[in-house]
Order: structure tokens, then C-alpha cells, then sequence
């Protein structure tokens, strides 16, 4: 289990951290593949948006920084553009991957309490399905999603942090950067992650992984 990074460490302290994230995420199954839903696989998304040169190491920064919340744990993910509102439930680790939401509950999406909470310093991770066996789950149509959307996460402090995408990637297994999606950042951004790219049915797994990027931009009262 990796402690919560503290937002005010950086340098050195960072680079640990997407070390540690990247020895322990990489490996996640979940995210590379999962059963699916032999009925209805989601569509590819189309071609993901370009990220400019130089962003190899963090992802392109399109907002004026906004200043970090204080930390407080998330409670629900709401991106009006896609119709996509849900709870949101911490998650840890098991066997050194992140344990995403049970199946039997596919409409909901997890938070990763190993690291910052959506709002502070850092890069917060959201975690969810594609879909089940038995059809779409929490994040089907995150596909849809384009740069400049708004995302809201409310806050057990009462608050909505207010983030807008700055991009939207379809990464391959064979090209996945944990450097690029899971390390460490001086700003409150966040990062929505479920499989992506083509559904193989003989495996039963996706080819890629679809990572959207996005900055604090605004808060308001819940």
C-alpha cells in the first residue's frame, strides 16, 4: 500500500513517487484488458488528440494553474458533455495493482487513495470500467469526451472541484508511459483512466487504454 502523496513535496520526492507509481500501476490487468461485454464492446474512440512536442513526461498543459484545494476525499464524478454522473468509492491495492470497483457494481468508479485527492497538488487518479459481461458500465461513453470539458468531483468538504480536459489519449499496451499518465505534477490535476482502443474477442481484452487529461480550472460550493 503506497501512503498518500503529500502535495507539498516535489523534486526528488515527485520523481519517487511516479517510481513507485509506475512499479505498481504498470502491471494492472484491469487496465490493459478485462472481460468485456461479449454483446456490445465499445466502439474505438476516434484518433486521440495530439500532445504537443516535449510533453513526453506530463501532459500538455493548456490552463492557467489554478490554485490547489485543501485535501478532502472525493464522493461522486459528474461530466455533464457525456450524460456520465457517478459515485465515486476509494480503492487500494491487491497483489501490486490498483483495485478498481467490483463488477457487480459497474456503475460506479473508484477513487485511488494511494494518492492526492482531486483538487490538491498532484495527480489524482479515477479509475473504471468499460464495460461487463453483461453490458456498458461507468465509464462507456468516456470516449465522447472532448478537450474543454468540464469535470466536477464534489468533495466530502462540501466542495466541487471544477476540472476542463486538456486532452484525451488512446495509449497501446505496448506503449504505455507510466511516467506520462501516473507521475507526479506540481498542479491539481486529474487523470480518468479505463480500457480502450479495439475490443479482441478470441483474448477478451482491450488493445490500448484511454487517458483523459485534466487541470483545476474552478470550485464552487456543493
Amino acid at each position: 500500500m503506497i501512503d498518500a502523496a503529500d502535495p507539498h513535496r516535489s523534486g526528488s520526492a515527485g520523481r519517487r513517487w511516479a517510481a513507485i507509481a509506475a512499479a505498481l500501476l504498470l502491471p494492472a490487468a484491469w487496465l490493459v484488458g478485462h472481460p468485456g461485454s461479449a454483446a456490445t464492446p465499445r466502439p474505438a474512440a476516434a484518433a486521440p488528440h495530439p500532445a504537443p512536442a516535449g510533453a513526453a513526461d506530463h501532459p500538455p498543459w493548456l490552463h492557467p494553474a489554478h490554485a490547489p484545494l485543501p485535501g478532502a476525499v472525493p464522493e461522486r464524478i459528474d461530466i455533464g458533455s457525456i450524460g456520465l454522473h457517478a459515485a465515486l468509492v476509494p480503492r487500494g491495492l491487491t497483489d501490486g495493482t490498483v483495485d478498481p470497483p467490483p463488477y457487480t457494481t459497474p456503475e460506479v468508479a473508484g477513487w485511488y487513495r494511494g494518492g492526492p485527492t482531486p483538487g490538491a497538488a498532484g495527480a489524482a487518479l479515477v479509475v473504471g470500467h468499460v464495460d461487463t459481461e453483461t453490458g456498458p458500465a461507468v465509464f462507456y461513453d468516456l470516449g465522447d469526451i472532448h478537450q474543454g470539458a468540464h469535470i466536477d468531483i464534489t468533495r466530502h468538504d462540501g466542495t466541487v472541484a471544477q476540472f476542463s480536459v486538456e486532452a484525451v489519449e488512446i495509449v497501446q499496451k505496448s506503449h504505455f508511459d507510466p511516467a506520462r499518465v501516473y507521475g507526479s505534477t506540481p498542479r491539481p490535476d486529474l487523470r480518468l483512466i479505463t480500457c480502450g482502443g479495439t475490443f479482441d474477442r478470441t483474448a477478451r481484452t482491450y488493445s490500448a487504454n484511454l487517458v483523459v487529461y485534466a487541470t483545476l480550472t474552478g470550485s464552487h460550493p456543493a
